[in-house]
């Protein structure tokens, strides 16, 4: 951390003394009441961490301090400032107001519906308001005023603006300026270090040609924040990127379950996904693995009162309403897998990041993503026995309620086998693979459990006749 938390500080939503989580693309800190709030609503609405036990990026705490420290609450509560408000009935909540339905009530007006934020004038043409206003982004980042890029994100701003006459992005901006702050900002908002301006030259290498190693180096880490995070998450330790390591793969010590016909089929699969649709599926990774070490760190933070019994366990990932709902659905299943499948999901996102960024052809050896096949199917097949809901592999989407797209589906399945190609793949055609496998696997369970009677009543029987041979 870069400094400690002044014990002035209130709380954003409810001015609780003495906050001690933060939401980073707020710009806010908040207390452990309202921050179980913001955890229920999902990191597209508010990306929270501890101030104290959760390992920070220095320049990152540092951007988030400066905001709060600004003023940034207020882009957040700008029409509750005005004292018609208060005439109105509406009105901030308070440390006495209870987290159901108060303090909730309030967070999801203020953060998810952005009630209180400063609106523009209507415009025929959204698209033209939202680029002028990455126009105006993309003049600000030279500057050291977050608060007012923040205000034009919150108002449409987009991060990753190509400038068409400039020919670059607000981060190209940023990193030639030195801009550490604003670039940290811009990366929470999705801005990519790795964009290309028209001349081929991305933030990093604006960076190190302004003499600016700190940034430039921040840049690297920001750009691998996904696989570090996952590494991190196995293993508690991160790549040393100034050495040219990007990567750091754990190994799991059961690599030598047999692998069935139907496992290869889904790894190879796995491993025909297009690069869109295999980030897709690693974000939602990083998502689960963001919800796990949160929860774990807000469990510990607690002191085990009423405030843990209320209603602030988070058991899935939060609804993102700009995915589908199979998406969604298939998000809130990694939820299901206990700490060995998902240890050997993780490390096949990163074997398969690895390969990917590297170019390397597909492997033929037996690898992790046959591993998580494995333990997922065994998992499921014993919970299939007692549980009629649908698991991760078969998750329907909204589609599906159509007779037409059903049928389609059935006969999707039934033809599984014949439709292995090489050619891209979807990631349902993957999940539908999956299915299989489960289905399977749950088959073999039941045949070596009845094997298993039949060997114990052959055994009792056994004896029995050496009983009757000896008298």
């Amino acid at each position: 951390m870069s400094k400690r938390v002044r014990s002035s500080e209130v709380c954003a939503d409810c001015s609780g003394p003495d906050p001690s989580w933060a939401s980073v693309n707020r710009g806010t800190f908040i207390c452990d009441e309202c921050c179980s709030v913001h955890r229920s609503l999902g990191r597209h609405i508010s990306q929270v961490r501890h101030l104290k036990h959760t390992p920070w990026p220095p320049t990152l705490l540092q951007m988030v301090e400066t905001l709060y420290n600004n003023g940034a609450n207020s882009i957040w509560e700008h029409s509750l400032l005005d004292p018609t408000s208060i005439m109105s009935g509406r009105r901030k909540a308070n440390p006495q107001d209870k987290v159901h339905p108060n303090k909730a009530e309030f967070i999801r007006a203020k953060y998810q519906m952005l009630a209180f934020v400063h609106r523009l004038p209507c415009r025929d043409d959204d698209s033209v308001t939202a680029k002028d206003l990455s126009k105006q982004l993309h003049s600000s980042v030279r500057t050291g005023n977050l608060e007012t890029c923040l205000r034009l994100l919150s108002l449409g701003a987009q991060a990753n603006f190509f400038h068409p006459e400039k020919g670059n992005t607000p981060l190209h901006v940023a990193s030639k300026a030195g801009q550490i702050l604003q670039a940290e900002l811009l990366a929470v908002y999705g801005a990519d270090p790795g964009t290309q301006d028209s001349s081929g030259k991305t933030p990093v290498d604006y960076a190190r040609q302004g003499g600016h190693h700190e940034l430039a180096e921040r840049l690297v880490e920001i750009q691998y924040e996904l696989t570090d995070r996952l590494a991190f998450y196995l293993c508690g330790r991160k790549p040393d990127h100034k050495n040219g390591q990007h990567f750091i793969i754990p190994q799991m010590a059961d690599s030598s379950l047999d692998i069935s016909e139907l496992a290869k089929a889904a790894k190879k699969k796995l491993q025909s996904l297009s690069n869109h649709l295999f980030e897709e599926l690693a974000m939602d990774v990083y998502d689960e693995v963001d919800r796990r070490e949160t929860d774990a760190v807000w469990l510990a933070t607690q002191n085990h009162s009423t405030l843990v019994t209320e209603t602030t366990v988070v058991p899935f990932l939060p609804v993102n309403p700009e995915y589908s709902s199979t998406r969604n659905q298939g998000r809130q299943k990694l939820a299901r897998f206990n700490a060995h499948e998902f240890a050997t999901l993780v490390i096949d996102i990163l074997s398969d990041a690895k390969r990917r960024q590297q170019g390397s052809p597909l492997s033929s050896s037996k690898d992790n993503v046959e591993l998580i096949l494995k333990t997922i199917s065994n998992q499921h097949s014993v919970e299939s026995q007692d549980n009629d809901q649908p698991d991760y592999d078969s998750v329907a989407s909204d589609e599906d309620t159509d007779p037409e797209a059903t049928a389609s589906k059935a006969h999707r399945q039934k033809s599984l086998d014949s439709d292995l190609s090489d050619g891209p793949v979807t990631v349902q055609e993957f999940l539908e693979v999956k299915n299989a496998l489960v289905a399977s696997e749950a088959k073999i369970q039941q045949l070596m459990k009845v094997n298993n009677n039949l060997s114990d009543e052959l055994r009792i029987m056994q004896k029995k006749l050496l009983g009757k041979d000896a008298n």
